[in-house]
């Protein structure tokens, strides 16, 4: 049985993001934080959009930079931050620095078993502020994150795992 994605808004500001992976957690930190890993699930592969460039310094303090292109954009869309929080292999925090409408991001990392509970949330400076990006969010996610479970067995087969 395939693993599945909810998408939950939890309050006027906050949006939870959970799924579980069938790695362990080191691995599926892995894939968030090492960009030639990142770029390979990050966009949703049906809506077009490409990501073409990933820079990321991953410790407190570091920051990093996405630019995607679609076709139908005349210029890449770039996003970027900073880093708030990195405790490898169980938390991340970032900061959405591209507009004002920006939320910080906390992911965290929960193994059992030799699965990883991923939680993702964003606390978003206003309901209107959610309220522009919760579509985009419920149908980009599931494929994102079904796009990081195809990229994980790829992975897990190459350090002897299935």
């Amino acid at each position: 049985m395939k693993n599945s994605t909810t998408v939950e808004r939890k309050s006027e500001r906050e949006l939870v993001v959970t799924r579980t992976f069938d790695a362990p957690a080191r691995i599926v930190f892995e894939a968030w934080t090492k960009p030639e890993l990142f770029k390979l699930w990050w966009a949703p592969k049906s809506t077009g959009v490409t990501l073409l460039s990933c820079e990321q310094d991953v410790r407190v303090g570091g920051g990093y930079r996405l630019e995607f292109g679609h076709e139908a954009a005349a210029t890449p869309m770039a996003f970027f931050g900073r880093y708030l929080e990195v405790t490898p292999p169980s938390r991340l925090v970032w900061t959405n620095d591209e507009s004002d409408d920006g939320a910080v991001t906390t992911v965290t990392f929960a193994e059992k078993s030799g699965k990883t509970l991923v939680v993702l949330h964003e606390l978003y400076p206003s309901k209107e502020a959610l309220d522009r990006t919760i579509a985009g969010m419920e149908g980009g996610m599931p494929e994102t994150f079904a796009q990081l479970d195809e990229l994980l067995v790829t992975l897990g087969a190459s350090v002897g795992r299935s």
